[in-house]
């Protein structure tokens, strides 16, 4: 990204965040078997058909997924793969992260004293 100018820079958070909403990246996920329509996707993730549309008109205009009008039914398809690769980069960094975070409260465990305090149990305390 260095030195890219703020028009690119621009383009390249609007494709980040389109992998910054959940229901989006279920979708991604359910396309990696292959194409489907608006109703199957609606009825896999638990949501309208026009809540389904708006996210795959987002994924669209960004080029991960492409379109294609078939009778009165829209079906639609991963159009770049390489998102997967970025996803699956994603979720191993995270994954790591979760593991040592993890064998630093096992230590403590192990030593007979308390595992440090984390952001999240002490904002349940409050």
């Amino acid at each position: 990204m260095q030195g890219l100018p703020q028009e690119a820079l621009e383009q390249v958070a609007a494709y980040f965040q389109a992998l910054s909403e959940p229901t989006r990246l279920q979708i991604l996920n359910l396309l990696r078997s292959g194409e489907r329509s608006v109703g199957e996707l609606a009825q896999l993730c638990g949501y309208t058909s026009a809540n389904i549309s708006r996210h795959l008109a987002f994924l669209t205009r960004q080029g991960l997924v492409a379109r294609e009008s078939r009778g009165t039914s829209v079906y639609y398809r991963i159009a770049d793969e390489s998102v997967y690769a970025l996803c699956d980069l994603v979720c191993g960094n995270i994954a790591r992260h979760l593991d040592r975070a993890a064998s630093g409260r096992q230590v403590f465990a192990r030593s007979g004293r308390p595992a440090p305090k984390t952001r999240a149990r002490r904002a349940q305390r409050r």
